[in-house]
């Protein structure tokens, strides 16, 4: 497998022989490999398994585990941006920054996203992480985020584990909330991004956060895009 690997590239590889070249070398790695997946339901779901759980498949062990999991971290950190701090200016740009950060995710998280009026990401902060399908939101944690890098705007984003964006009833209350709580402390709440399985839903592009005159809330400056 690691000779087809040097000579053909490793995107010429399929993913149980992608996972056999993790596992180490001979046919017992590649018959575990190809049983892993399929006894998962796919790649993805595999990925999505607890390490614990996962570490106790017969012939995988903690080490072969550790490997595994490394390697996907190192996959979503290389999909992401190399700027220490990117000007994110649309949901498109927001989206394409966190896809390779919540995509795959076994656990509800929450992050903040805090810019300056040039829409420059001055910090990325996860304040919450929940379950499979819930992740309670303290909004004293949202904003200290923002007050500490004195953030002129924020931008809100979770995932859904089960790979569907749509956001729930209790999503919208939540962005309600957050957007009152910013404009008592003067921050504006520029978006809430829900990512799924490679797809977001933006409540920006929604109109839900349309400002009194129906104006979109984009950007940090206080413009529209």
């Amino acid at each position: 497998m690691r000779e087809r690997l040097f000579k053909l590239g490793a995107s010429a590889l399929t993913d149980p022989e992608l996972l056999s070249v993790l596992l180490g070398p001979g046919s017992r790695a590649s018959g575990l490999a190809e049983k892993l997946i399929s006894g998962s339901g796919g790649l993805k779901a595999l990925l999505l398994k607890d390490p614990l759980e996962l570490s106790m498949y017969p012939g995988l062990g903690p080490t072969r585990t550790a490997q595994v999991v490394a390697a996907l971290e190192l996959g979503r950190r290389a999909q992401r941006t190399t700027e220490r701090r990117p000007r994110l200016r649309t949901p498109k740009e927001i989206s394409a920054y966190l896809l390779p950060v919540l995509s795959a995710l076994r656990r509800e998280v929450f992050h903040v996203l805090c810019f300056n009026p040039r829409n420059v990401l001055l910090a990325d902060v996860r304040v919450a992480e929940g379950t499979m399908n819930t992740c309670p939101v303290d909004p004293r944690e949202v904003y200290a985020a923002a007050l500490t890098t004195r953030a002129t705007a924020i931008a809100l984003a979770h995932n859904h584990p089960s790979g569907d964006p749509e956001p729930s009833a209790q999503d919208l209350q939540l962005t309600l909330q957050l957007v009152d709580a910013g404009r008592v402390l003067g921050i504006k709440v520029l978006d809430h991004l829900v990512v799924g399985d490679g797809t977001y839903v933006s409540l920006m592009e929604r109109g839900f956060l349309a400002d009194e005159k129906g104006k979109s809330q984009w950007n940090a400056a206080g413009g529209d895009w």
